[in-house]
């Protein structure tokens, strides 16, 4: 099944910026999704880039914020910038249990995967 936004805008991912296993885990998840999904968003974006480019990227289009824990380091970015995104989805929340630098594990960003292809599909 491809997956498609409900209309015409551009869906770009924003990932947090946080180097623990749940932060590598979000960027790791988005990397499948644009290999599994390259129709699906308009880009991916790290909560570290320049607010400036971010807005560029965005432009107006959906946004999934894809963040690792309850610190939302990706929402925060956003907010800053005035812009709430239209899917929120926290790895810890997903059942992913945060463990410091370890590395994220396979069955992790299948949970992450799935959880997005979930909220895309609503």
């Amino acid at each position: 099944m491809r997956l498609i936004p409900d209309d015409n805008d551009s869906l770009v991912l924003v990932t947090c910026s946080g180097i623990s296993n749940t932060g590598k885990l979000t960027s790791q998840v988005a990397a499948v999704l644009v290999q599994r999904e390259p129709d699906l968003f308009e880009g991916h974006l790290h909560a570290k880039q320049s607010t400036h480019d971010m807005e560029n990227v965005i432009n107006g289009g959906k946004v999934l914020v894809l963040d690792g824990c309850k610190d939302h380091c990706a929402a925060k970015k956003l907010k800053s910038m005035c812009i709430t995104p239209h899917i929120h989805i926290i790895a810890t929340a997903e059942g992913i249990e945060k463990n410091g630098m370890a590395d994220p594990r396979f069955d992790e960003i299948e949970i992450l995967v799935a959880a997005v292809r979930k909220a895309v599909r609503k």
